[in-house]
């Protein structure tokens, strides 16, 4: 009984100490893990990813009162611009700010071109939405007149 009992307790403590080893191990074999994606938002939780071209139709369709003629071509570019931006996120031959100067060209060129499938009034409120998401940005990169608060960036 006594064996019994000390080789459960061994055991249990072989286990307790072993497990924050493991766990420190299988995070550090996935080089993936340490270049995530800014973070995205679903339903108020926040993951990391890029954004899905379908929900930003979506959200764009609700602000923007996207026709369906509209929404294919939007859902177009933006898959487009996904395809892209996951190209670039996989070349490593490139240098990070490479990579950052092109992505930043891609995501320009799908704005332009969504921007042109777009009604006056769509297009007014399209400049509305991209004006507060650069104020975002740069209230994020300088910090944020109201104490650093930084909250999700606006939709599109």
């Amino acid at each position: 009984m006594l064996k019994q009992c000390l080789l459960v307790l061994l055991a249990a403590g072989l286990i307790s100490v072993a497990v924050p080893f493991a766990a420190a191990q299988s995070s550090n074999d996935s080089p993936a893990n340490n270049q995530q994606s800014p973070p995205s938002q679903d339903n108020g939780r926040w993951h990391h990813g890029p954004p899905d071209p379908v929900q930003r139709t979506q959200e764009l369709t609700k602000k923007l009162n996207l026709t369906s003629d509209q929404q294919t071509k939007v859902q177009d570019i933006l898959q487009s611009e996904h395809s892209q931006m996951e190209s670039l996120r996989q070349d490593t031959s490139s240098s990070r700010q490479d990579r950052h100067t092109k992505m930043m060209d891609i995501h320009k060129s799908t704005d332009a071109n969504i921007r042109a499938l777009l009604d006056s009034t769509q297009q007014k409120k399209w400049d509305e939405i991209q004006a507060k998401r650069e104020q975002w940005g740069q209230n994020r990169r300088h910090g944020s007149p109201d104490g650093d608060q930084q909250g999700p960036p606006p939709q599109q």
